[in-house]
């Protein structure tokens, strides 16, 4: 590859790809810490928690970063 983007193709940066990673990987390490210091935890709760984590993180990942993400026109 020449290092040239396709019309139309997002701009990612190294923080985007940070933070997506970080997002992804936080319900788990929390449910880990919940687990290890509080005790265990339904199926069903871990399901319904990191759902909610993942939607949050999600929209927060979506606000934060959506300006510097632009289309390369």
């Amino acid at each position: 590859m020449n290092g040239k983007r396709k019309p139309g193709e997002p701009i990612y940066l190294r923080r985007h790809m940070l933070a997506l990673t970080i997002a992804v990987g936080l319900p788990i390490v929390l449910l880990q810490f919940y687990k290890a210091f509080v005790g265990p935890i339904s199926f069903g709760i871990q399901l319904v928690v990191v759902l909610i984590i993942s939607v949050l993180a999600g929209i927060v990942l979506y606000i934060a970063y959506r300006s510097s993400a632009r289309n390369q026109p």
